[in-house]
Order: structure tokens, then C-alpha cells, then sequence
């Protein structure tokens, strides 16, 4: 298969011919994620990345199927009100708009949408592993592996600061922060670090001065943040800067830290460790990955939708051009033959590298893909990538314990409940 798709071609090169798409059916993507309620930061900014995307690949000419250029449109709805209305959501992609792909953040409201996709045999990707099973053959995490790459910050950590050995964590109790809870968790445990005290805290609902107020009264010299939703990471960091916090800070994201620094001061953000690059790093300028050049997409993305850029916003077109990929080695949008071509020869190119399909031991099924991922830390008032480091690497040596953590938490495969997907149907 080749690292290099159609989508990062027309981006470099942008010469190819525009060939007329009319009277051909448009190839339709679904995107069932939160556009609302306290998730919608890890939906919407990844649909207008997809936008992006879509207008690139439509710009010139569609996608090359069967020998025949097709435009492409994506079709988006809402997650995040009920489970009932992303079933509803997710059948009427289907069966209405016929969808050949769902795009979703996952864990939240999806579990009967996902079994219902599942059912129909639609390929479906996740940000969030722990959607995975060996009952949903068909969804795929080819992205990111929410939360485990975060092990990789807290290596780095460790190593660079070797005296911050006290660690209080918090997280709020969903399908987000509960997994990133298990992995930080075995993380520190790993790294011989000491968890002096843990909060979770319910979604929407959590006092982040009250949290960092339990949390510092263990006299910690890291404070952990988990995956915590954008708006409460950065009310956490601004109450433990109020409340004179002297040591480190490490989350899996950093979204709108430049307000974050307007709100503490640049020295204190210094100390904030996190996973999540901006994508005119220096360090990606050279990396052969997706669009090839990260700088052009981070350019028109924040043109298009300025002050928005956060940690989902290039990850579904991430995925949508390692899916396009496939399609094209496959010259088909069936979600059989396009699986076959991602996990041919069980290894292959994600955001960061090259990546193993990875997950058996731990979600029944090797629809994971996994490989490097950056480790982020603010310089001089501007994320800069410190290191990039193996996270299969990590779970191939750790994951009895990273599966431990999970367990506790009620967080594998087999602890969750099923839905009542024929209720559903029967309705």
C-alpha cells in the first residue's frame, strides 16, 4: 500500500486535471460525533477538519473508484443528546443516505449505534480503543489510541524530571476519562512514581477549584488532569496556578493553551506536559504522514476557522485519508475489501509513522492501530514537539498492568453491558 495517498498529493502537488464529477453519485461519509453538550470540542473542530478534506479531494476532480471520479460528501449529525437519537442517526446514514463510512469520537451515547453499524457490516472508526471488541469486527482505531498514548508523556516525565515523584490525578467519570484514568494510573506505576491522591469527579458537574484544592492538600509534585474536556482543563490549570502550584502538570491535551497563558503566566505553562502538537511544529515539517505537509493544513484550518484548532481537529481527516488509501488499493468502497486493504500485511503508516495493527490482548481484536506519538511541551509561548515516543513499544512490554487498570475501572471489552440493539430495531 502506499504511504502516500491521492488526498496528499492534490495537496502538495494540487496540478493533477479537474475532471468533471457530474452525474456520478457522490461517495458518502458519515460523522455521528458530539456537536453539543461538553464533549462538542472533540467533534466539531474534527468536522471541519473533514470539511477541509472533502473540499480538497472535490477540488479536484473526486475520488478515483472503478475507474470513474465520484465527489464526495459528508453527511454529519449529533451524538452527543441520547443514545436514541445516535441510533436514529446512525440508521438513517445508513439505510437513507447510504453511507459507506461512519466517522465518531466514540464511547458516550454510541453503544447502540455502534452495534447497529456493526450489524450492517459498516466500516466505523473510533478515537476511543476501548470501543473495541471482538463484537464489532468492523470498527477500527486507526487514528489515535485514546488514552495510551498518553504513557509516552509520562516516560518523558520521568526521565526529564526525575525528582517529581509524588503524583495526584483527577478525572471525570465517563468513557473519556476513565480509560485515561487506567492508563496514567499503570503509567506512573510503571515509571515508579507515587499516586498520593485521586479525584473523579462527575461530568459537567466537578468544582476545579475544589479539585485542585483535595489534590494539592497530598502535597503533590505532579498534577494529572487525565483527559479532562477542554473547558475544565483549563479551569483546573488556572485554579492550580491561583492556588501557587510549584511543580508539574501533565494531561493528554492542551487545547487553547495561548489563553491558557494569558490566564497564569508563560513560565508556569512551561510545565505542562501534554500529547498534542500544533501542526506547524518543525518537528513534522520533514514526516512523510498524511497530508505530507502538516504546516499547509494547520495554515488554511486556522484561516477557515480561526481561534478553533484543537487536538481532534486534523484527526478525522486523518483517517479519512488512510481510509481513502484503501480504497483506492482496493478500487472499492465496501467496507470488506477496504479492511483487507488496511490491514494488509499488518502494518502501515499513521499520523506519526509507521504503526501495527495491535489490541487482542486487551480488546479481543486487533483493530488498533499503533505506533509513535508525540510528546508536547509549551517553549517560549508555543507548543513544541519534545519527543516522539513508541507507544507499542510501551503496551507490548506493559500491558498486563495497563490491563489491570482497565479492569478496575470496569473498562474492558467483556465488563460492558450489551445494548438492546433488537428493542431498537423493533421500534
Amino acid at each position: 500500500m502506499s504511504s502516500v495517498s491521492l488526498a496528499q498529493r492534490l495537496a502538495v502537488a494540487g496540478n493533477l486535471p479537474r475532471l468533471s464529477v457530474q452525474d456520478r453519485a457522490p461517495i458518502k461519509i458519515g460523522a455521528l460525533v458530539p456537536l453539543s453538550g461538553s464533549e462538542e470540542a472533540w467533534g466539531r473542530p474534527g468536522v471541519e477538519g473533514s470539511q477541509i478534506w472533502v473540499d480538497w479531494i472535490n477540488n479536484r476532480g473526486g475520488m478515483m473508484i472503478g475507474g470513474h471520479r465520484r465527489p464526495v460528501e459528508l453527511i454529519v449529525h449529533d451524538s452527543a443528546h441520547s443514545a436514541q437519537s445516535a441510533f436514529d442517526a446512525a440508521r438513517q446514514m445508513v439505510e437513507t443516505d447510504q453511507v459507506c463510512l461512519v466517522l465518531t469520537l466514540g464511547g458516550g451515547q454510541l453503544a447502540l449505534a455502534l452495534d447497529y453499524l456493526m450489524q450492517r457490516r459498516v466500516l466505523t472508526t473510533t478515537l476511543l480503543p476501548s470501543d473495541l471488541s471482538p463484537d464489532h469486527p468492523c470498527l477500527i482505531a486507526p487514528a489515535e489510541v485514546h488514552p495510551f498514548f498518553n504513557v509516552t508523556g509520562v516516560e518523558w516525565l520521568a526521565r526529564t524530571q526525575p525528582e517529581a515523584r509524588r503524583v495526584a490525578l483527577c478525572s471525570q467519570r465517563d468513557l473519556l476519562g476513565l480509560p485515561s484514568l487506567a492508563t496514567y494510573r499503570a503509567a506512573f506505576g510503571v515509571a515508579g512514581r507515587d499516586l498520593v491522591k485521586e479525584v473523579i469527579y462527575e461530568p459537567e458537574e466537578g468544582s476545579a477549584t475544589e479539585i485542585v484544592a483535595a489534590l494539592m492538600a497530598e502535597a503533590p509534585d505532579v498534577l494529572c488532569w487525565c483527559s479532562a474536556a477542554p473547558q475544565m482543563m483549563e479551569d483546573l490549570t488556572v485554579a492550580a496556578y491561583e492556588q501557587g502550584f510549584q511543580g508539574q502538570i501533565i494531561a493528554c491535551t492542551c487545547d487553547h493553551y495561548d489563553r491558557m497563558i494569558e490566564r497564569t503566566s508563560p513560565e508556569f505553562m512551561e510545565r505542562f506536559t501534554f500529547q498534542f502538537p500544533d501542526f506547524d511544529d518543525p518537528a513534522l515539517a520533514e514526516m512523510a504522514f498524511f497530508f505530507h505537509r502538516p504546516g499547509a493544513f494547520f495554515e488554511e484550518f486556522n484561516q477557515r476557522f480561526p481561534g478553533k484548532w484543537s487536538a481532534v481537529s486534523w484527526e478525522y481527516a486523518s483517517i479519512l485519508d488512510i481510509w481513502h488509501n484503501a480504497v483506492e488499493t482496493a478500487d472499492s468502497v465496501n467496507t470488506a475489501p477496504v479492511l483487507a486493504a488496511l490491514k494488509r500485511g499488518r502494518q502501515m503508516p499513521n499520523a506519526f509513522g509507521q504503526a501495527n495493527w495491535w489490541g487482542k490482548d486487551v480488546f479481543g481484536i486487533d483493530n488498533a492501530l499503533v505506533g509513535d506519538w508525540p510528546v508536547v511541551a509549551i517553549r517560549d509561548g508555543k507548543a513544541r514537539i519534545q519527543e516522539f515516543g513508541s507507544v507499542l513499544r510501551w503496551v507490548e512490554a506493559n500491558g498486563t498492568e495497563l490491563a489491570r487498570e482497565l479492569e478496575r475501572l470496569g473498562q474492558l471489552w467483556y465488563q460492558k453491558m450489551p445494548s438492546d440493539l433488537a428493542g431498537a430495531l423493533a421500534k
